[in-house]
């Protein structure tokens, strides 16, 4: 695998200058015959590599697209200041598919065939992922995936694409460290009855099984005993907190996430949800989640996304006072995510000299590791045999009422998760 410590510049010398003015030319020929569609390594060293960014900016759940955009545009500002690419400045350019797969598909073929976009990288949650999935599968564009954690995304062969990556958390690996997390903890306080509350949809029902299968496999005598289903942006959550209290279970699982995860914990909170049982919640833990909750419970499970102790170093610091001084809204798991895929785009265009071919920039980009302050050590790769990203911050900790909300972080070391992602993989056909 590559590593890339420090960026690369080039230096202005014949070869560049008569580069450059050939791809002037021939963009002036080609505009002039009424010729569209040039390759990128045509195009003048003045005309900015559009990047398409579908992602969610309205509702519920706008702060996805929001800490999304705030995040990329941390190495865009760092590029662009140093020169760009070549000359060419990086551009954003993103639209608001409110969720749905079918507008996010429309708008991605939108932005490549109408907008001048080469690249995507493509910020929606699971659902619209998977669609934008076949739409760059057949329009032929690099992606990279910054936000779904479906674990089929990359795992199942069927959907794998070589010009297409994930520079996001799956789901299984969450899964391993929450079912070692939550074994640990069932034993030590005896819960083996279990019930589950979230989304219904892909994400939801995966990652909860998956979750769940690994904490029976850590602990053998858990049952999951209820399972209720909250439709995606759903305003009330009587119906599914009647379900929780009724069967009275010993630890609740749930995997909701934004505005869904704040509304259900208010909800929840006026019935004493949280002082009856045991409560695992895997996407708690992103500032504009915790922070908005009205009476965060303390003593609430929650897992690793983003936090600027977690890990604890200088890197993770900096880029934290970094975003906050650029951006309007706190960061999240997705806007470290959003930042890791853009810097994983900016590394492959400098290997192609600003050639956006789907292929060429699939082959500077399999296999890579970066500097990160997001890895466990400092690094992060997309691991070439799926193309998805390994080596982050997996864990769970407690939430305290008040910054920094959460404590005793306990990190699971990758050995382990390779381990039992392998196993997972051979038993349902991945590889």
């Amino acid at each position: 695998m590559r590593k890339i410590d420090k960026p690369r510049y080039r230096s202005l010398d014949r070869r560049s200058v008569l580069k450059a003015a050939a791809a002037t030319a021939a963009v002036a020929a080609g505009t002039s015959a009424g010729i569209t569609g040039f390759p990128s390594y045509l195009k003048a060293a003045n005309t900015p590599i559009r990047i398409a960014v579908p992602t969610i900016m309205s509702g519920r759940v706008a702060i996805l697209g929001r800490s999304s955009i705030a995040g990329m545009m941390i190495p865009v500002q760092e590029i662009n200041e140093q020169g760009g690419i070549d000359g060419r400045m990086i551009e954003v350019v993103s639209r608001d598919s409110r969720g749905r797969p079918d507008e996010a598909a429309r708008m991605t073929r939108d932005l490549v065939n109408n907008e001048g976009c080469e690249i995507v990288l493509n910020a929606e949650a699971s659902g619209a992922s998977f669609a934008i999935n076949e739409t760059v599968r057949d329009i032929r564009r690099f992606c990279i995936h910054s936000v779904s954690e479906t674990s089929s995304l990359t795992a199942d062969p069927k959907n794998q694409i070589p010009w297409v990556f994930r520079a996001a958390r799956q789901g299984i690996h969450d899964a391993v460290g929450g079912g070692l997390y939550a074994a640990e903890v069932s034993k030590q306080k005896g819960l083996k009855r279990w019930a589950t509350c979230s989304p219904d949809y892909a994400y939801g029902r995966d990652n909860t099984a998956e979750f769940m299968e690994y904490a029976r496999l850590f602990a053998d005598d858990i049952e999951v005993t209820t399972q209720t289903w909250p439709k995606l942006f759903q305003p009330d959550y009587t119906e599914n907190i009647t379900a929780l209290l009724n069967t009275q279970p010993d630890a609740v699982y749930s995997c909701l996430w934004g505005g869904d995860l704040v509304a259900f914990f208010d909800q929840a909170s006026l019935y004493g949800l949280f002082d009856q049982f045991e409560a695992f919640a895997v996407n708690l833990s992103d500032y504009p989640v915790i922070s908005a909750i009205q009476n965060l419970p303390e003593g609430i499970h929650g897992g690793s996304r983003y936090h600027k102790d977690i890990p604890d170093t200088e890197a993770n610091e900096a880029w934290y006072s970094a975003y906050m001084a650029a951006s309007n809204v706190l960061p999240t798991n997705w806007a470290w995510q959003a930042d890791t895929a853009m810097r994983f785009i900016i590394e492959a265009l400098k290997e192609t000299g600003g050639d956006t071919d789907a292929e060429k920039l699939a082959a500077a980009t399999v296999g890579r590791t970066i500097d990160s302050p997001f890895g466990v050590d400092g690094t992060l790769t997309l691991r070439d045999s799926d193309n998805t990203l390994v080596n982050y911050v997996v864990g769970y900790g407690l939430t305290v009422s008040q910054d920094p909300f959460m404590a005793s972080f306990t990190q699971t070391q990758w050995d382990s998760i390779f381990e039992h992602e392998a196993e997972w993989k051979q038993r349902n056909g991945y590889i």
